[in-house]
């Protein structure tokens, strides 16, 4: 019998904190788009582009993060529903994030596809965060963090979960 508990680790293979700025794509947005899927495109970070492009699989585990707003937070879950494929948003010369390095035989960038699973009760503020002792080493928490994709341990998702009510949220 499949097991639909989001709090149980075993639900998915690796965790993620994605960050967005909620005034350019939200958790709302995500929720909003048909079937709850979009692309996670216009990272130009390369530590970023490469744990996009070789470490983000089909099943793991995201936590949304608003960011560059008077209170940053985790305001829910997202999984990854498509691993790393090269961004278009690259490629096209009236895109935003367009690279004119990039092409399609070396695409430079990568996204994933997420779908929406939940919002939180209550958006979890880096105050919040800071407050709890195991999660201390958060890398978002660290000082001058910027990373928009960042890696999150076992313990740090449940953690997260269980300040953020998902014991009632399916997978």
């Amino acid at each position: 019998m499949k097991n639909n508990n989001a709090c149980d680790e075993g639900t998915v293979r690796r965790y993620w904190l994605m960050k967005s700025e909620p005034g350019c794509f939200s958790l709302d947005d995500l929720k909003a788009r048909p079937g709850g899927t979009e692309h996670w495109d216009g990272v130009r970070n390369y530590q970023a582009r490469n744990l996009l492009r070789d470490e983000i699989a089909v099943g793991d585990g995201v936590l949304f993060y608003h960011s560059n707003i008077p209170e940053p937070a985790i305001v829910g879950l997202a999984r990854v529903v498509r691993g790393g494929y090269p961004d278009d948003t690259a490629l096209d010369p009236g895109a935003e994030h367009f690279d004119p390095r990039a092409s399609a035989g070396n695409p430079i960038w990568y996204m994933v596809d997420v779908a929406y699973v939940a919002h939180f009760a209550t958006p979890l503020t880096r105050a919040l965060l800071s407050r709890h002792p195991l999660l201390a080493g958060m890398e978002v928490l660290r000082r001058g963090s910027r990373l928009s994709v960042q890696p999150v341990t076992a313990a740090q998702w449940r953690i997260v979960l269980e300040l953020g009510g998902c014991a009632e949220v399916s997978w």
